[in-house]
């Protein structure tokens, strides 16, 4: 209820209705110290694995979710550029550094990771215009949390500032933006060229 007041995640109750607020922020604050955790005690090169736990915590922390979590519970009146910015830091640095993380591990070169980057960033942005999309024309079921809850909410979104059919434009161009940044990556992608398929597809 501090920051979101959602009854319903992915279809089920949200934590802080099964079990309260305070055990809702402890599971967080505990799924966060068990991450790291997994992270540091990965079987790869010490060197390789202090990058990875140093991409973690900046994508978590102020320049990343909590930075763009900020702006969202802050009410700030936000433009084009600002919904971008607010997202790019909230729901598109995890998605990056969950792509980040893997490519630190891997050991893959500066040169070697830059599609990757440039892909992940495009997804978090992919899967943001099409859960706005989704706030509007899904059902509870498609959503996994209630419709309208952004409105509701008083958020500025891409369909509250760009309408629904501009919003759907960007959701195609993104989609095809990001499948031209994998067609530039080196290694098998098939399995991400699926991921962005489906967010994609959770829209149409």
């Amino acid at each position: 209820p501090a920051m979101d007041d959602d009854d319903l995640r992915r279809g089920k109750p949200t934590s802080h209705v099964k079990y309260g607020e305070a055990v809702a922020i402890l599971a967080g604050d505990g799924l966060f110290a068990e991450a790291m955790g997994a992270l540091a005690t990965a079987p790869a090169p010490a060197g390789r694995v202090l990058e990875a736990v140093s991409l973690l915590s900046a994508a978590t922390g102020v320049e990343g979710m909590v930075g763009g979590q900020y702006i969202d519970v802050s009410a700030q009146t936000l433009d084009a550029d600002g919904l971008r910015h607010l997202h790019s830091l909230k729901t598109g640095r995890l998605i990056r550094a969950s792509v980040e993380v893997a490519l630190a591990l891997g050991g893959l070169d500066e040169a070697g990771r830059e599609p990757y980057r440039r892909f992940a960033s495009l997804i978090g942005l992919l899967f943001q215009i099409v859960d706005d999309i989704l706030d509007v024309t899904g059902s509870d079921e498609e959503l996994g949390k209630p419709r309208g809850s952004d409105e509701r909410h008083g958020k500025v979104t891409y369909v509250s500032l760009y309408g629904l059919e501009r919003a759907r434009a960007l959701g195609a161009e993104t989609h095809q933006q990001a499948l031209a940044a994998l067609a530039g990556a080196d290694g098998e992608t098939d399995d991400l060229r699926r991921i962005a398929d489906y967010i994609y597809s959770r829209e149409q």
